[in-house]
């Protein structure tokens, strides 16, 4: 088992090499098959069920040698696996949609979340008491978040001022009035650390309900279907376990970022568990990596509804239930 993690994240341009030199890298010295996984973002609790699987053997017992390399602003994991310097990537369901509407040769393999713990984070004093009252206020966003132009037409919003998103909760601390994107694993955490009343609006309660996903290229996938499947059956396995023990994993992914720690990994880990991201509705854990061919297109046809998707297709070209649970 190795974990490779040896990029500077201060300089976007070595981390980029750091990845694509991991992901040209395709045979092991232990007969293992070498694979790399590009994430969403550094390390943290919302990637717990890899670094569980990697921990815990699971990918070494179905042959794996996987490489986790983290995500970052100036990471794009789409890129990356489209050209094949990596076989993994993280994204979204809606992200995948745009980037297959785009030409991109990607495929959908795993759903990582049933759900996005993306949201907006108002103060608990604010009068901001769901979507339809951000009509007249500034929201701090990321420039071009789809899901934000769901909002405007589906709540048919006036004079929402859009300002650039930070990654931090320092304005909103400082602001009483100020509203921002937020995931509810991770910034209600920093703005209840600093002593900030916060309420939280999750967008997935209003239809627009993208999955958390893993994908590969579609050319990786007809030469290797049998090495996907190993990845999608282990991954599913650590996380399952990752919600029922996260200790390795968070130790590790402490060790790896050191941004991290316990107080935060654990408030992370318990929404993740408590807010049902990642087994949705079953408690059973049988909706763990499962997808719904019924959401997929759903989501399609809002992306299509907002010109994002211009030219049509069929949205099951986008993900491949072949190594998920037969209904």
């Amino acid at each position: 088992m190795r974990i490779h993690f040896n990029c500077n994240w201060g300089s976007a341009s070595i981390l980029f090499f750091c990845i694509l030199i991991a992901g040209c890298r395709h045979s092991t010295d232990n007969g293992l098959a070498h694979v790399t996984l590009v994430t969403d973002w550094y390390p943290q609790p919302e990637h717990g069920g890899f670094y569980t699987a990697l921990l815990k053997g699971y990918y070494k017992a179905e042959g794996l040698d996987v490489t986790i390399q983290p995500g970052g602003p100036y990471v794009s994991p789409q890129q990356l696996v489209a050209v094949n310097s990596a076989q993994f990537g993280m994204s979204t369901s809606d992200h995948m949609l745009e980037s297959v509407g785009n030409g991109d040769p990607l495929i959908a393999v795993v759903a990582t979340m049933q759900h996005d713990p993306q949201g907006i984070m108002v103060h608990a004093d604010s009068p901001v008491r769901s979507f339809a009252d951000l009509g007249g206020h500034s929201v701090a966003i990321e420039p071009g978040s789809t899901w934000f132009e769901y909002l405007v037409k589906h709540y048919h919003l006036k004079d929402v001022h859009e300002i650039p998103a930070t990654f931090s909760v320092a304005n909103f601390v400082q602001d009483p009035q100020y509203i921002q994107q937020a995931f509810a694993t991770s910034e209600t955490f920093f703005a209840r650390q600093a002593g900030a009343q916060e309420r939280f609006l999750l967008v997935s309660g209003t239809g627009y309900d993208p999955y958390r996903v893993t994908f590969t290229s579609r050319q990786f996938l007809e030469q290797h279907p049998e090495l996907v499947g190993r990845f999608v059956r282990a991954s599913i396995k650590g996380w399952k376990e990752y919600l029922r023990d996260p200790a390795a994993a968070n130790a590790e992914i402490a060790r790896l970022n050191p941004a991290m720690n316990p107080a935060w990994e654990e408030f992370s880990w318990r929404a993740l568990k408590d807010g049902n991201f990642i087994t949705g509705d079953d408690p059973s854990g049988a909706q763990v990596g499962q997808f719904d061919p019924v959401r997929w297109t759903t989501m399609y046809n809002q992306l299509s509804d907002l010109k994002v998707i211009t030219h049509p297709f069929d949205p099951a070209t986008a993900y491949t239930l072949q190594f998920l649970q037969k209904k």
